[in-house]
């Protein structure tokens, strides 16, 4: 935190609140500001124009018009249909729950934060990906637990060197973690998806290791190719013994992220705490105009609609690197989800590289911004998710720019 005149108030907030880093995201707003000409590829933002605002502006009316009670505490009849609708969105993925067995929650990023509550104190460990979403991070840091990265590599958690890190830890004493957070479906910021086959042994893992797993689903329905991968929540209620998945999902990413619309599919074991310490944070009025709204226009053809456009996006992209890079640079090529997370030679900086970058046209996010700890330095992501064409082909072309001259 800045320094503050002697006396004010910031010498009352906790250690963890004093002792945080500099968001990693505080580079990119000053650069985005200083240099609004710059293609934006940092963000992870749905694109404007897919809004359902006419839609959503006819349920509002709607609602306000017919259930006047959805701006009163306790909600409304439509609100009460949301669990429905998400549980049929999911079940279609293979995730087969009832609209009881889910939890509404204020946003994904609150129903993390919450999850973090139930399970993490001081002296815990939380496992991460060594590239994973750092809001994510803070909220585990903030509950006083340490977070421990895990390798990555071209199909996302790297499960056998994790299951080695775990016996080291058993074998030296060292704290094993409480609770596992993943991204394993179109992964933030890699865009990789964790095989079925490394999600069985991961679930074998956390048996053998008696931990939980936080299972992040936001990408997850965005799907433009490839064969669907069952979400590990589905797999984990398959096999004998009890849940360990905390299934977390969005409709930030399908519908809007304004509606702040997440929900929490756990373990009967803990739902009722994950819920209790949730209660109220859902917005009711928000929750009934987009229940009506998916009354008239359900998820699948939401997304069938948004695959649609992003697959495009993805593929100008795509095309663009391959066109404008040079050869010793290298990508992944995602099947789904917003992003593309870019490796540059050993001793490019890519977070030194950034003003050069926007001076010449084009913001990212740099690696470094991802990982729990230190690393990344020669990585860098960017997003497809907002740019016209026109807009990435420049964007592109001002990337590679940039590196040939570092």
């Amino acid at each position: 935190m800045p320094e503050d005149p002697p006396g004010a108030i910031d010498r009352l907030c906790t250690d963890a609140v004093r002792d945080s880093p500099a968001s990693p995201y505080d580079a990119w707003r000053e650069l985005s500001a200083t240099h609004p000409e710059a293609v934006q590829l940092g963000v992870g933002f749905p694109f404007t124009d897919a809004f359902p605002t006419e839609e959503l502006a006819a349920a509002t009316n709607e609602i306000l018009r017919k259930e006047p009670e959805a701006l009163q505490y306790g909600g409304s009849e439509a609100a009460d249909s949301l669990p429905g609708a998400i549980a049929d969105h999911v079940g279609r993925r293979g995730l087969a729950v009832g609209a009881d067995d889910l939890i509404v929650t204020g946003g994904a990023s609150r129903a993390i934060d919450t999850i973090a509550d139930v399970f993490l104190e001081p002296g815990r460990v939380v496992f991460t990906e060594e590239a994973t979403f750092p809001s994510a991070v803070t909220y585990f840091r903030d509950h006083g637990a340490a977070v421990a990265g895990c390798a990555l590599d071209r199909e996302g958690l790297d499960v056998a060197a994790l299951g080695d890190d775990l016996a080291r830890r058993e074998r030296t004493g060292e704290d094993l973690p409480t609770l596992l957070y993943t991204i394993p479906t179109f992964q933030n910021p890699t865009g990789t998806t964790l095989p079925e086959k490394r999600r069985e042994a991961l679930l074998d893992l956390a048996t053998e290791y008696d931990f939980a797993i936080l299972e992040d689903d936001a990408y997850g329905a965005l799907r433009y190719d490839g064969e669907s991968v069952p979400p590990l929540a589905a797999m984990d209620r398959e096999r004998p013994g009890p849940d360990r998945v905390i299934h977390v999902g969005t409709a930030a990413k399908t519908i809007a992220p304004g509606v702040r619309i997440g929900w929490v599919i756990a373990p009967e074991a803990v739902s009722e705490e994950i819920e209790r310490r949730h209660a109220g944070a859902a917005n009711s009025f928000v929750r009934s105009a987009v229940a009506r709204y998916l009354a008239e226009e359900s998820f699948e053809e939401r997304v069938a609609k948004l695959c649609e456009s992003y697959r495009s996006r993805r593929d100008h992209m795509l095309e663009a690197l391959e066109g404008e890079m040079p050869s010793h640079i290298g990508w992944t090529e995602p099947d789904g989800g917003f992003f593309v997370w870019v490796t540059l030679p050993d001793g490019i900086d890519a977070e030194a590289m950034l003003p050069t970058a926007a001076a010449a046209g084009v913001i990212y996010m740099p690696g470094s911004a991802f990982y729990p700890n230190e690393g990344g330095e020669n990585r860098l992501r960017i997003s497809f998710s907002t740019g016209s064409p026109a807009e990435t082909e420049r964007a592109v072309a001002a990337l590679a720019r940039t590196i040939e001259s570092a």
